[in-house]
């Protein structure tokens, strides 16, 4: 499903940096688009001018989930989910809470993911 996914989410967010650093993060973190539990989270459609196909995440049904515990995640996953959800729809996150627990690759992907929402590419 990943390799399916990617360029739809890629194209739905596109233009807006937020949106492309968070739905980026869950791309670059590799783990969550391989699971039906969250993927389950992700519309489709075809864009209405061209056909381009198009994914965009239900931020909101993927924290409901995490907090209902229907998307089970370990601690440095949770932070991931929060921090893209934070990013691309504003749902609010507590960086006090979430970085620390973060480990050098996580916290190096959402490092980048904070400077492409600020329009800065390393």
């Amino acid at each position: 499903m990943t390799t399916q996914l990617i360029s739809p989410l890629r194209a739905a967010a596109a233009g807006i940096r937020p949106d492309e650093a968070g739905t980026g993060l869950i791309i670059s973190h590799g783990t969550f688009l391989h699971r039906d539990d969250f993927t389950c989270h992700v519309e489709t459609a075809a864009c209405t001018s061209d056909g381009t196909p198009m994914a965009w995440i239900d931020w909101d049904a993927v924290i409901i989930a995490l907090d209902g515990d229907r998307l089970p995640a370990s601690g440095g996953e949770q932070r991931i989910v929060r921090i893209a959800a934070s990013l691309a729809a504003g749902h609010p996150v507590s960086l006090r809470d979430v970085i620390p627990g973060l480990d050098q690759r996580n916290l190096d992907l959402v490092t980048i993911a904070i400077r492409h929402a600020a329009g800065q590419h390393p």
